[in-house]
């Protein structure tokens, strides 16, 4: 009975959608009050319906209810309760799901909490979320049921793919999609901007929290990714430039533009045609890659394999909202009126700059992923772009990012001294190029792996000068936290934000650095791998709930004292028919000893491979702090609703004056 109820709250989440386009529109459109004011609450029950589908799901998963195909092909009765719940989205009709589920919440948040924002506005927010809505919730009661019932209910279900049963699987997906589907929000604030012709700073100050938001959850959500292929798919690798990849990536890029432009707006009122674009162009990227996974026109580890009619669906409502969003904007975008002249050397020129290196780098992700997919298409030939490709295009247009920001920190608004901020950098440069140097000499060819450790250190330490300059050097210590308190935190995040950056580009330097080693292990094998010496246990066979598993006890050493144990194993899922590889990684320090097993040999040898490599955390913790950043800055008063109130007045003078 819960599924039937779950597959009706699904159809009356889709009449509650289509009305809310509709209606609330309408009133916008005829300045009727009362039928905007009735936005927030459909938003609300319309919430309430897709969160009872997908917790009726949750239910038939957990329960193990056979007679539903979704958990029939993605369930097990002997499968741990963390991998039962994962498995919701673990599938195309259940990420779809909790897809729309995000949207919903993204809205019912905008209908409790934008009571500061002018009836106008919110209303037509909230109409322009609706079509998304309706629009994915009619995809997945036509293609996509995750309600179907089997004919003939088996004993038992097929099984997760053992790849995804990893904890992971339970936190990345949730989190990309908060930022994927986060920055719907930001493209609806855009498209009634252009729909009601009215956008200012106050506009710019709804947004930008919103943005904020997306923005956190996609850093962490490409880096929990990130992670989870590192250590689960047993390569040793953090990043393959896979298409799937880059489709988290390139929203990535344009959501970064995108904070930038609107801070630009937020305080000059200027860039407001960036932001606009920005703000489309960012969602337009998360519902590409959307389409990407969806559609079976690439195979990849992270991609749902499904029939072509799912992904024509999806083809058509992307060129649906963005071909409408992008014509909308030529339409009105022409009729903004300007904002604040700015001179070239300004805070305001270098974010310019920061939105021209960021667009343009998403346009070599974006040529790169989709330009073998387009020749394929079109001439049956098939190419592969690869690292090299991306390494050689993309890493440049970064170098001039990372050298630029410490600058741009301290640039005045309007016009700045660009003389004055690069002296002040003085001490980041010189400790960035000594420790470049050093690098150099320790560690020696190749040459591009100190220069990137020596660039990260610049950034590290030229993140924090602008904030140490207005603390300033004063006598009285109570002075100067009195000044350090009463900064804005947004110049906190900002800082920290940059300085995480500086971070992950460490880490990535310091792969050049590590030690890899092919090997076969045997019992009793005494080897060094770095600065440690790894010695081999006895091979033994355990149960797992669900699966059966090999596992070869390490013992790591440094100087004869063990300081770590760790066992990589080798998993069989007989429901499956699948092994699987689980990596043994050791953190020892700022790096970490990885080892990967291979198929046993006829004289009951491991081939495994080894790694050994400094410094690879900072990849994610500079992940966690950029994230970390951002929510000191969304913290940040300027921020918060309570100044709202006047903006609203202001917004509704304006609407009454035109």
């Amino acid at each position: 009975m819960i599924v039937e109820i779950g597959h009706y709250a699904l159809v009356l989440a889709l009449a509650l959608a289509v009305f809310q386009c509709l209606v609330p529109l309408w009133g916008a459109l005829k300045h009727d009050s009362a039928l905007m004011s009735i936005a927030p609450s459909v938003a609300l029950v319309q919430f309430a319906m897709v969160a009872l589908a997908f917790g009726s799901l949750t239910i038939a998963h957990v329960t193990s209810d056979f007679s539903v195909i979704n958990v029939i092909q993605n369930s097990h009765s002997a499968k741990p309760l963390i991998y039962k719940i994962s498995g919701v989205w673990g599938s195309h009709e259940g990420s779809m799901l909790l897809w729309v589920l995000i949207l919903e919440i993204f809205g019912a948040l905008l209908a409790l909490f934008g009571s500061s924002m002018p009836l106008l506005l919110r209303s037509t927010t909230l109409s322009v979320q609706s079509w998304i809505s309706a629009a994915f919730l009619l995809f997945i009661l036509l293609t996509s049921n995750p309600f179907a019932r089997a004919v003939a209910p088996p004993i038992e279900g097929q099984d997760l793919n053992p790849i995804l049963q990893d904890p992971g699987l339970a936190i990345h997906p949730p989190l990309l999609y908060l930022g994927y589907v986060g920055f719907s929000i930001t493209f609806s604030f855009a498209a009634a901007a252009l729909i009601n012709g009215h956008i200012n700073a106050a506009w710019a100050r709804y947004v930008r929290p919103w943005a904020l938001v997306a923005w956190i959850f996609l850093t962490l959500g490409i880096a929990m990714g990130s992670y989870w292929a590192y250590y689960t798919l047993g390569w040793g690798g953090f990043w393959f430039w896979d298409p799937v990849e880059n489709a988290s990536l390139m929203p990535w890029l344009a959501g970064t533009a995108l904070l930038h432009s609107v801070a630009v707006m937020e305080k000059r009122e200027a860039l407001k045609v960036w932001t606009i674009f920005l703000a489309i162009l960012a969602f337009s990227l998360s519902l590409l890659g959307t389409f990407l996974v969806r559609s079976g026109v690439l195979t990849s580890v992270h991609a749902f394999a499904n029939d072509p009619s799912r992904g024509v669906f999806i083809l058509a409502i992307l060129v649906s909202f963005i071909g409408g969003s992008l014509a909308l904007f030529a339409w009105r975008a022409p009729l903004l009126k300007v904002g604040g002249i700015f001179a070239p050397v300004s805070r305001e020129g270098a974010l310019v700059l920061n939105n021209l290196l960021l667009t343009t780098s998403c346009a070599t992700v974006f040529v790169g992923t989709l330009y073998p997919l387009a020749l394929e298409a079109l001439t049956g030939e098939k190419i592969s772009v690869g690292a090299p490709f991306f390494n050689l295009t993309f890493g440049p247009l970064f170098v001039p990012i990372f050298l630029a920001m410490p600058i741009g920190q301290m640039l005045a608004w309007k016009r700045g001294d660009l003389l004055g901020s690069a002296q002040r950098l003085t001490f980041a440069a010189a400790v960035g190029f000594a420790a470049m140097l050093g690098f150099a000499v320790i560690q020696g060819m190749p040459i591009v792996a100190p220069i990137a450790a020596g660039v990260a250190i610049y950034l590290i330490i030229g993140s924090f000068v602008e904030v140490a300059g207005r603390i300033g050097r004063v006598a009285s210590l109570g002075m100067m936290l009195s000044r350090a308190f009463g900064l804005p935190r947004s110049a906190y995040g900002t800082a920290f934000a940059h300085a995480g950056l500086g971070l992950t580009l460490l880490g990535l330097a310091a792969t050049g650095w590590g030690i890899e080693k092919n090997i076969t292990l045997h019992r009793g094998d005494n080897l060094t791998l770095g600065p440690y010496e790894i010695s081999v246990g006895t091979i033994k066979e355990q149960p797992g709930p669900n699966f059966k598993e090999t596992v070869l006890p390490l013992t790591i050493r440094e100087g004869g004292r063990v300081i770590a144990n760790m066992e990589p194993s080798r998993r069989y899922f007989s429901t499956r028919q699948m092994q699987t590889t689980e990596a043994g990684i050791t953190t020892l320090g700022f790096g970490q000893v990885y080892v990967n097993l291979a198929e046993a040999n006829a004289d009951g040898g491991y081939d495994a491979r080894m790694y050994w490599k400094p410094l690879v955390t900072f990849i994610w913790l500079g992940a966690l702090l950029m994230a970390y950043g951002g929510a000191i800055s969304l913290s940040d008063r300027r921020l918060r609703m309570g100044l709202a109130v006047k903006s609203k007045r202001r917004s509704e003078a304006a609407v009454a004056a035109e």
